[in-house]
């Protein structure tokens, strides 16, 4: 299987109305011209999900704590309110998806992640990706749809974010391309889209202040997918996806606006 394109979304692109409508459009007329992987998030439902079941939300630096009680809503809305909500729109809309979590077929195995800054839970980090399930999907031509929950030691099941699960499985199955679906166009200077970076340029202009607020984790998690071998990856958003503009971060020299 060759020329591989991983999609991460994330959850405030998969709540009902005319964002995921947009959503599916696009990749419905992606997956119609070549192989896709796409791994959700869902943190918004996840948080409305725990303040409705009485459940406060935690977090450190930014990162959910996720607990027993937490854990349970969190699987329950990912695995199975957005997992089959996007999967079933897609199938409505001629795509062969089929949702699957992490736990499913030992897909992806992780380990308790140990956060310098405190306890995050029963949050992991994956150790194993099974790209025999993967490539048995692809090859039958589905297009895999993955919640980031994932297997752990002693029948445990751990929450893993979706942005580093997307990592985990682009590197696993040295996918052609990683997009990274976001609220935001691409990098902006001076309020101008750049269509293309070097990862050099990017780290520069995070150093320098150029990259800030938000948009600073989404180029990170870039340049952390190059590292990884990948030749490019996409930051962009819903409008831009079809086109297939926004930002391109790539490891080669050659660099546009």
């Amino acid at each position: 299987m060759q020329n591989i394109t991983l999609l991460k979304v994330g959850g405030a692109e998969l709540a009902p109305g005319t964002s995921l409508d947009a959503l599916v459009a696009a990749l419905a007329r992606m997956a119609a011209c070549k192989p896709l992987i796409i791994i959700h998030g869902g943190g918004p439902e996840i948080a409305y999900w725990q303040q409705r079941l009485g459940l406060e939300p935690k977090t450190i630096d930014g990162l959910r704590v996720t607990d027993a009680a937490s854990l349970e809503v969190a699987e329950a809305v990912l695995s199975g309110l957005v997992n089959k909500r996007l999967v079933g729109r897609l199938a409505a809309a001629g795509v062969k998806a089929c949702g699957i979590s992490g736990v499913d077929g030992g897909l992806l195995c992780a380990r308790r992640l140990h956060y310098p800054s405190g306890d995050l839970g029963l949050v992991g980090e994956i150790d194993l990706v099974n790209t025999e399930l993967l490539t048995l999907l692809l090859d039958a031509g589905y297009t895999p749809v993955v919640s980031p929950v994932s297997t752990g030691k002693d029948d445990l099941t751990l929450n893993v974010n979706a942005d580093h699960a997307a990592l985990a499985v682009a590197k696993a199955m040295q996918v052609a391309e990683v997009i990274f679906i976001t609220n935001v166009p691409g990098v902006l200077r001076e309020g101008e889209l750049l269509s293309s970076l070097t990862a050099a340029t990017a780290r520069e202009m995070i150093r320098d202040g150029i990259i800030t607020g938000g948009m600073v984790p989404k180029v990170r998690s870039a340049l952390d997918t190059l590292d990884e071998g990948i030749n490019r990856v996409l930051i962009t958003n819903l409008e831009n996806l079809a086109s297939g503009t926004g930002t391109w971060i790539k490891m080669d020299s050659g660099e546009g606006k």
